[in-house]
């Protein structure tokens, strides 16, 4: 910031010049630089002062003796009668002479305005009292070119302890005022609480009055609707009831109707289908049945000629096998014969040998006869204590054979050497 100018005068100082025999040759925000016609360039600041006026040991109206600090903001006007009238105070002084000039000025007014107030007026309306200075310090220094911004009351306090008495007193009161007002409020709370108290009972006193006559007239109400709905639901359940036994008798009814229908047309179906059973009887029995018949008794006199064909053809057969049959019989009765004629003459040529022959051609045979019931026997155990009592029966009955042929053929084996001989040795 720049409050001096670029230029010292000479120490004969001419008088300080005027606007108009100035030249603003650069205006700012901060500052104007101003040319004289002697062509010296001065500089004047357009910044915001700010100044501390103070005030010590001042006496007010009731004669207290107080100290008062406060703070303004103060600028050079910028309109250009009142910058002349600024220019024509303070050109060619710096901020602080500025400051110093205009400081004194709030001081002594600030001084002469404390001697006309009341120390609660003071302190107890510093807003008022600020104003009040501004208003009469406004004109003294707006006449020097300077506009006061603002102005405020710092502080205000005392040497003698007023300010704190006043303050006790001031205290008490409001403590004395506030114990009255909250007795008098707990006083009107307790009244009011009583008061609620007693309509809150009034008012639940009337609320259980209504709500017993409402419960009362409910309960009645409700008796005589409970009994309308029993009497509703009974006759509701029996004329259901009535109506589902005519359902079911109507449904009944439908049935027996439906088993009639379906009867009916049962019995049509069933006579359709005996017409149908016996058109498929006549079609597929008795139709067939009589060609068969007649098949069968073409079949029967076809196989009755064949059968007649047939005897006579087998009789014919017959006949010539019995006449073939015969002639062989015949044949082989005269070979027979011939044989039996020529054994028989042999028989007689040998006598006892040919008899012999004859037994012994038959031996076989006749062995084969005795043991034939022996086949169907499975096992045959010899109950024996000695093993050579086996052998024993073994040559026994070797021994009885010649007597059983003997008597069974009349030929004595026993004469014959080998037969002899053997039987000898086992006797």
């Amino acid at each position: 910031m720049y409050t001096y100018a670029t230029h010292f005068l000479p120490p004969l100082e001419p008088p300080a010049p005027t606007l108009p025999s100035l030249v603003i040759f650069a205006h700012t925000a901060s500052y104007i630089l101003l040319k004289t016609p002697l062509h010296l360039e001065l500089w004047i600041s357009l910044e915001i002062m700010t100044l501390q006026p103070r005030c010590e040991d001042v006496e007010t109206a009731e004669g207290v003796a107080l100290t008062v600090t406060g703070v303004a903001q103060v600028k050079i006007m910028t309109e250009k009668e009142l910058l002349a009238v600024a220019c024509e105070q303070f050109l060619g002084k710096n901020v602080q002479d500025i400051k110093n000039v205009v400081l004194q000025t709030l001081e002594g007014h600030l001084r002469s305005i404390l001697g006309t107030l009341t120390v609660e007026q003071i302190y107890q309306d510093r807003d008022q009292f600020a104003k009040l200075v501004r208003e009469v310090a406004a004109p003294d220094v707006g006449r020097m070119g300077i506009e006061i911004l603002s102005f405020t009351i710092k502080d205000v306090y005392d040497k003698v302890d007023y300010l704190s008495s006043l303050g006790k007193t001031q205290t008490a009161v409001v403590q004395r005022d506030a114990d009255i007002g909250v007795a008098e409020a707990e006083r009107d709370a307790g009244i009011r609480e009583a008061e609620c108290k007693k309509e809150m009972l009034d008012v639940k006193f009337m609320a259980d009055t209504k709500i017993a006559d409402s419960k009362r007239a409910f309960e009645l109400q409700k008796s005589a609707f409970s009994e309308e709905v029993n009497i509703k639901t009974a006759e509701a359940q029996l004329a259901y009831e009535l109506q589902g036994a005519r359902e079911q008798q109507k449904i009944r009814q439908e049935e027996i109707e439906i088993e009639v229908v379906q009867r009916k047309k049962q019995i049509a179906v069933e006579a359709q289908e005996i017409l149908r059973t016996d058109k498929e009887l006549i079609a597929t029995v008795r139709r067939p049945a009589e060609a068969e018949a007649h098949r069968i008794q073409q079949i029967a006199e076809g196989e009755k000629v064949k059968q007649v064909l047939l005897a006579q053809a087998e009789a014919e057969k017959i006949r010539k096998i019995g006449e073939a049959e015969a002639a062989v019989i015949e044949a082989m009765g005269k070979a027979e014969a011939e044989r039996m004629k020529l054994k028989a003459e042999a028989y007689q040529k040998y006598g006892d040998a040919a008899k012999m022959a004859l037994v012994l051609e038959a031996l076989p045979q006749i062995a084969a006869k005795i043991s034939a019931p022996l086949t169907k026997v499975d096992e045959i155990v010899v109950l024996s204590g000695d093993n050579s009592k086996v052998t024993s029966e073994v040559n026994r009955l070797l021994a009885e054979l010649p007597a059983s042929v003997h008597a069974l053929t009349g030929v004595d084996l026993s004469k014959i050497p080998l037969i002899k001989n053997a039987t000898g040795a086992q006797v």
